[in-house]
């Protein structure tokens, strides 16, 4: 995980503590949109999480237009997200 930051060139790894994992985090829209989501479409994911890798994009589609700044994008992003994870039906 760490060695994702110096690869992607953004983002940080922070650790959990007590534990020998952690936490790789992007919290610049920019980054994500620029670096995260074209990355993961030239290497795709596989399985279930695809799915959530295409819920993720069309939610960044919707505030890239500032969507989420509208009652009707709002709406739209929360059962987007009522749907990933373990909210999605196989």
């Amino acid at each position: 995980m760490k060695s994702l930051v110096k690869y992607l060139d953004c983002g940080r790894y922070e650790s959990v503590l007590g534990h020998d994992h952690g936490n790789y985090v992007v919290t610049r829209f920019t980054d994500i949109c620029n670096i995260i989501i074209p990355f993961f479409e030239k290497y795709p994911l596989q399985g279930i999480k695809v799915e959530d890798f295409n819920d993720f994009r069309k939610v960044a589609e919707i505030m890239n237009v500032n969507g989420h700044l509208t009652q009707s994008g709002l709406k739209e992003i929360r059962l987007i997200k009522a749907g990933t994870n373990r909210g999605r039906l196989s």
